[in-house]
């Protein structure tokens, strides 16, 4: 049986600020790289595809 099974109080509360604070970690980091890959392809230019293979 596991410890802390749907029992109200502090161990539920603190699974679901860690669990709320992880989500928000998660959203931050693929806003980072969504960032860091934007800025990259700006850099790069439009002619970045027009390349010789």
């Amino acid at each position: 049986m596991a410890a802390n099974d749907d029992r109200p109080g502090p161990a539920s509360e603190e699974a679901r600020r860690r669990r709320a604070r992880s989500i928000a970690i998660a959203l931050s980091l693929g806003f980072m790289v969504l960032l860091f890959y934007a800025v990259t392809i700006a850099k790069l230019g439009p002619q970045v595809l027009n390349r010789p293979l």
